[in-house]
């Protein structure tokens, strides 16, 4: 009897943002959306098992569509009510996830503002594919 085996990948196709600041996520939004002339706003919290699925830890979400490119944008918080979204970031207080298409030149532009303004430590692209637990990222 011959054996199959079935080799699963994650689809990761969106840019991730990884962002330190000490600010609240709402005041941080705040922040965001004044700084791009944006209009992110407060969506249901990402809700992921926690502690072999016993309980569920909670995140912060927050949303914005670019109409003209059909660009989604969310910001996640990375700390939740139980733990981390990914452990192995917890510098990155912040994630913006960026689905659909975004130009480089955008990217770089937006990450250029974001780091900007004065309360956000840094901004940086993270690779979500060299991440351990690139899984909580996917919703």
């Amino acid at each position: 009897m011959n054996k199959t085996t079935l080799k699963f990948e994650l689809d990761l196709d969106f840019k991730l943002l990884a962002i330190s600041s000490q600010l609240k996520d709402y005041v941080f939004c705040f922040k965001i959306n004044k700084q791009l002339s944006i209009d992110f706003c407060k969506i249901s919290d990402l809700e992921l098992p926690f502690n072999g699925g016993n309980e569920n830890n909670y995140f912060s979400r927050y949303f914005y569509l670019m109409s003209e490119a059909d660009t989604e944008l969310y910001i996640i918080a990375n700390k939740g009510s139980e733990g981390f979204l990914v452990p192995e970031m917890k510098k990155a207080d912040f994630f913006i996830l960026i689905r659909n298409y975004i130009d480089l030149e955008d990217l770089k532009h937006l990450i250029s503002r974001l780091n900007k303004i004065p309360e956000i430590l840094v901004a940086i692209e993270v690779d979500p594919k060299k991440l351990k637990s690139k899984e909580n990222l996917i919703f």
